[in-house]
């Protein structure tokens, strides 16, 4: 048995993990105290006083920014994705920067109409955009991360879009990252990167400043695919004995292809860099200030706050087949040119392509707060935590259609004559209030009991600037307001040092955005990014997590964990496909009911003489728990209701694109003390994709005795390596990575739709066809990096 961390203690470790000032400790030395090594979590937004993690009552996952360093991450997804329990990717943009990361069913994802269900947090600012709580992952420089905590769980503290868990991502200061480094590597697909930071402390100890930059430029692994990334982050500090301040600048200008999904046939002709059609172009830009402060008024007391502005721009230019195309108004699609007239009015019909634009302006700011008190109650130890955040978005969204013609190597060319049904011209004002508090009571020195809660009002305000007239139908204007209190509980039970026992329930919401308001007329269909239609009213999401873990050592070098958990959503949103048309970006949102995720999550981590090593593995069943009909023309099993062909999904059957059981092996060897080599090995079963959602489709050979497509996507496991040698205390090393070595093929996901194209040519007549995700290639980088002026904290660390 052991005794309960001082709070003194605790206190001292976060000043170390956060280089903040403290009033004072019992010996007045807060900056000469060897310690315990003690895992400190933030189990709040902002930075501030934390709990050891054997009192935090959810298994979190934390990761050190050198990790990312080490593997030769590109972004925070790509390192959840290689080395975290419960995560998954859907590679449905095909660019590195632009994945969609799935944690335990939920989804962080920078494509608009993707169901949301993750938060994710900058220096306590979150990040998911106002217009549609997309994550744009190219936006946070990975250069420029101290330390990433991945919380499971509907925890109400971290606000809204906390359905299945949140991401709080900690930036770097000159205080704790002194020195700087440089870096450049080249390699597969023109790949190009160049990355440098620096940071350092004024010489009366008073002001800190880091700065990081980033520059990616590479020609892409799918054809016509080239994307330029450039990062920029800055912040500086000031600190005394008692206050801290930080200002910090994150800015990007990124110019990304991801040219998507492509149908299994033109893939089986032309290989899986080919593409459907072209371009698919993303411009994300972005300017976000962030001003954070602590105060401490004595020993126990803290006062945490952040106000910032963000202001993030996107365009997009979409290259797509024209859905209204009808073949029997041209007669033939030979010179295809021919077979458009322009200014005739039957453009809809006789125009092959179109060029979907849209431009989004989204502009933010806010206020958090919160007051922090280690101070016992009852005579036992006790940190309770109370604050407030207000968020103010604005949003103008403008998206047009201009009809083209698809040219031989599938491009569209523009005709310069505009869809008019297509335009649309919103703005949006969306305002969210939160109070919140969280207490963790120590019983004993064993039992340790959380309660949070937190109360949520948003305000939700469209504009039509094209049909102002909220009356009409088919106007996007409209006032919505949500607010609902969210609680929870946790008990952790810690009878050793070596083992630490938990359960706990909570609930958390999300809100309706903009933009899934704008688009919720089942009469009046949209297509995303690109149209919408009038709003009824949508309901907000609540979720409602069960979790039940232990965590421990079974040696001083083995540690391992696990969970178990249940999460239900209430009233879930999804993109529904309207109409037997078959195109599954044409359709509206909706409130399907319940959806469930119950899932196990397992971990086992070690160390062997020069061999350390990290094993996971994950199981989830994720499904429908209410019964629903959907539009689908293109599922086997479709069947006649009305005027549209529909399939019957039932309670039970499994959602799309999310893999049963991965499995993640991550080794690495200190060939030399210099001189280390890293693989990481990924397993992941096969999937149901979108337009299988009841699970049942079945399509047979042209005898009928054989099941050519059962509507999923097969398993797959990839093989990375790494491998890093530092000359010896010059400071210079050299990298390299290789991805996928065994060369690979495989999809991540997939969905069903239409193809349009025969031989590779546009052929003007549509077929059923399976759309999938393929994964990257073999690849291979080698880079350089120098590292300079480098010290280390001032407080010890030691097991004494």
């Amino acid at each position: 048995m052991h005794k309960t961390l001082q709070p003194k203690i605790i206190l001292a470790a976060i000043l170390a993990a956060y280089a903040m000032p403290h009033y004072a400790l019992a010996d007045g030395k807060a900056n000469a105290v060897t310690l315990d090594k003690i895992d400190v979590i933030g189990t709040t937004p902002l930075a501030g006083v934390g709990l050891p993690i054997e009192q935090v009552p959810s298994n979190v996952q934390v990761v050190k920014g050198e990790e990312l360093k080490e593997q030769g991450s590109l972004s925070i997804a790509d390192f959840m994705n290689n080395n975290l329990l419960g995560v998954s990717v859907n590679e449905t943009q095909n660019n590195p920067y632009q994945p969609d990361i799935l944690f335990r069913g939920f989804t962080a994802s920078p494509l608009l109409g993707t169901p949301q269900g993750l938060s994710v947090f900058q220096d306590g600012v979150r990040v998911n955009e106002p217009f549609g709580d997309a994550v744009n992952w190219d936006l946070i420089p990975v250069n420029a991360i101290a330390g990433i905590n991945l919380m499971p769980g509907s925890n109400p503290v971290f606000g809204l879009n906390t359905l299945g868990g949140s991401l709080a991502v900690t930036t770097k200061n000159g205080r704790t990252h002194q020195g700087g480094a440089i870096e450049t590597s080249f390699g597969s697909w023109g790949r190009k990167t160049t990355a440098a930071e620096f940071g350092g402390v004024s010489a009366d100890n008073s002001i800190d400043y880091f700065i990081a930059g980033n520059y990616f430029d590479e020609d892409g692994w799918r054809d016509h695919s080239p994307t330029e990334v450039k990062q920029i982050f800055g912040k500086v500090g000031w600190q005394n004995e008692a206050s801290r301040l930080e200002l910090s600048y994150t800015g990007a200008d990124n110019d990304m292809i991801g040219n998507g999904l492509i149908q299994k046939e033109l893939m089986e002709e032309f290989g899986r860099e080919t593409i459907n059609t072209k371009p698919d172009q993303t411009k994300n830009t972005l300017s976000f200030l962030n001003l954070n402060g602590s105060h401490w008024f004595n020993d126990d007391v803290q006062l945490t706050a952040n106000t910032y502005f963000r202001d993030s721009k996107r365009k997009t230019l979409n290259g797509d087949v024209n859905d209204d195309y009808d073949i029997t108004s041209t007669g033939s699609v030979a010179g295809n040119d021919a077979a458009c007239p322009t200014g005739t009015g039957d453009e809809d019909k006789q125009c092959s392509g179109a060029l979907n634009r849209s431009k989004t302006d989204q502009t933010g700011y806010g206020l958090n707060a919160q007051l922090a008190f280690n101070q016992p109650l009852f005579e036992k130890q006790n940190q309770f935590i109370v604050g407030a955040g207000y968020d103010y978005s604005r949003i103008k969204f403008n998206q047009s259609s201009e009809y083209g013609i698809i040219n031989a190597s599938r491009g569209v060319d523009g005709v310069n004559v505009e869809n008019d049904d297509a335009e649309v011209n919103l703005r949006g004002k969306t305002q969210s209030y939160g109070v919140f508090a969280t207490d963790t009571l120590s019983l004993t020195d064993q039992w340790h009991l959380t309660l949070s809660g937190r109360y949520n009002h948003i305000k939700v305000k469209n504009s039509d600037k094209l049909i102002p007239d909220s009356t009409n139908s088919a106007s996007l204007s409209g006032n919505h307001s949500f607010n609902r209190f969210n609680p929870a509980v946790g008990v952790s039970f810690t009878p050793t040092k070596d083992l630490s026992v938990y359960g706990s329930y909570n609930e958390g919401m999300r809100a309706p955005t903009s933009m899934e308001l704008g688009c919720a007329n089942r009469d009046q269909p949209c297509k995303l990014p690109n149209a919408m239609a009038g709003d009824p009213p949508l309901k907000e999401v609540v979720s409602k997590t069960y979790e039940f873990g232990a965590r421990g050592n079974l040696t001083q070098d083995l540690k391992w964990t696990a969970a178990v958990y249940r999460t239900v959503n209430h009233d879930d949103i999804h993109f529904i496909a309207a109409g037997s048309t078959g195109n599954p970006s044409n359709g509206f949102f909706d409130n399907i009911g319940k959806t469930r995720r119950i899932g196990l999550d397992a971990g086992l981590s070690g160390a062997i003489g020069n061999l350390s090593w990290n094993a996971g593995y994950s199981y989830i069943k994720a499904t429908y728990e209410t019964d629903l009909e959907l539009a689908n023309a293109l599922n086997s099993t479709s069947v006649t209701s009305g005027p549209d062909d529909v399939i019957k999904v039932k309670k039970g059957d499994r959602l799309a694109n999310i893999p049963d059981h991965a499995l993640k092996l991550r080794l690495q060897y200190a060939v030399t003390p210099n001189w280390s080599i890293g693989t990481n090995v990924n397993t992941f079963s096969d999937v149901y994709i979108r337009g299988n959602e009841n699970n049942k489709h079945r399509a047979n050979d042209g005898d009928g005795a054989h099941v050519q497509d059962s509507g999923k996507i097969g398993g797959y496991t990839v093989v990375n390596l790494d491998t890093r040698y530092k000359f010896g205390n010059s400071g210079w090393q050299v990298f390299a990575k290789a991805i996928n070595i065994f060369d690979k093929e495989y999809a991540t996901g997939g969905q069903f739709g239409e193809n349009w194209f025969e031989n590779g040519a546009f052929s003007g007549e549509d077929e059923p066809s399976k759309f999938v995700m393929p994964g990257a290639p073999r690849a291979g980088w080698i880079g350089v990096r120098y590292e300079f002026g480098g010290k280390k904290s001032a407080v010890a660390y030691d097991n004494d």
